[in-house]
């Protein structure tokens, strides 16, 4: 049990990206997702009773979509789906009129879409908490989900070092680095020049690793990358909507693919991370990713247990919870 402290003043607000949260933030959705996942469902079926979660979709989805409709049905509340072509935001109506009128049926409302910016519009009109369920920036709250994972085997994310090989470009790749060295964390890219974070967002790594003592760099050895980390993190090579670039993507990117061998270079107790859907063989072999040190569907639960604190979070005072 965790001691009682003030609670972050998150209630009603927008969770757009990590950095929407200060560092002390993340760790108090994090320790709310602990506590949450320790305690029997009876115990959390009145959190948000009568509370109305609305979810729009404009990209397929496995886990966003089901951890975010079981996660609010186990706290006691009510979601409503919808395709991206039932609503047609954007085209048949703005976004902020769409915002407009949800925020009168809903209390909060889940987005996962294209470009970042119309999400922001979005948000901007809402009268109720927007999540992203992910956008072309950003997505939070995988993040979330992946700290709370390496939180759990490590027990502190202070100092543990993470490598993330691949396409370090991506919003999976930004928000995780965002939220690690928010929390005091070190992360490794691997990758080529084409797919290296751009010298701005390293530097506003930096800013962001600051007071916790984050930090972040980019490598194109591979091996250097992973060299004595604690987790090694990869992704698909190439994004929805960005089918155009698959082949150029597998000739850059195949000498980063997280093999048996590259793995050895990291430390013993190091474990494996990947966001899902994966693709055997082409960012991953399937000795690492079906292997011993793989934590992938711990880390794909835990996507349910990090929204159910999101949902807390943003949709109660939370007075009694012990963050």
């Amino acid at each position: 049990m965790y001691a009682l402290a003030p609670a972050p003043a998150l209630a009603g607000r927008h969770l757009l990206a990590v950095e929407d949260l200060a560092a002390e933030e993340v760790r108090a959705i994090l320790r709310l997702a602990e506590y949450l996942k320790n305690r029997r469902r009876t115990e959390q079926a009145q959190v948000l009773r009568g509370k109305m979660l609305a979810m729009f979709f404009e990209k397929p989805s496995l886990r966003t979509r089901v951890s975010f409709e079981v996660a609010m049905t186990q706290l006691g509340g009510a979601v409503l789906f919808a395709k991206g072509d039932e609503f047609s935001i954007g085209t048949r109506e703005t976004p902020e009129d769409a915002a407009r009128v949800l925020s009168r049926y809903a209390d909060a409302i889940v987005i996962r879409t294209h470009d970042h910016e119309p999400l922001q519009r979005f948000a901007a009109a809402s009268t109720v908490p927007v999540i992203n369920g992910l956008s072309a920036l950003a997505h939070p709250c995988q993040a979330l989900a992946d700290l709370l994972t390496l939180k759990e085997r490590f027990g502190t994310l202070d100092g543990l070092r993470i490598a993330y090989l691949g396409d370090a470009k991506n919003n999976v790749a930004a928000s995780l680095a965002q939220a690690a060295v928010l929390c005091g964390a070190h992360v490794q890219f691997g990758c080529p020049p084409s797919h290296r974070p751009s010298e701005t967002f390293l530097g506003h790594l930096k800013k962001l690793g600051k007071t916790a003592g984050g930090t972040a760099r980019a490598f194109a050895n591979p091996v250097r990358a992973v060299r004595g980390v604690d987790a090694i993190y990869t992704d698909v090579w190439t994004s929805m909507g960005e089918e155009a670039e698959t082949e150029r993507n597998r000739a850059v990117l195949a000498p980063y693919r997280v093999t048996e061998d590259l793995f050895k270079h990291a430390a013993a107790h190091a474990v494996f991370l990947h966001c899902l859907p994966a693709h055997r063989g082409e960012e991953v072999t399937a000795g690492v990713i079906d292997g011993p040190q793989s934590a992938v569907f711990d880390q794909a639960e835990n996507r349910m247990h990090a929204q159910k604190a999101i949902l807390v979070a943003l949709l109660t005072d939370l007075k009694g919870f012990p963050i």
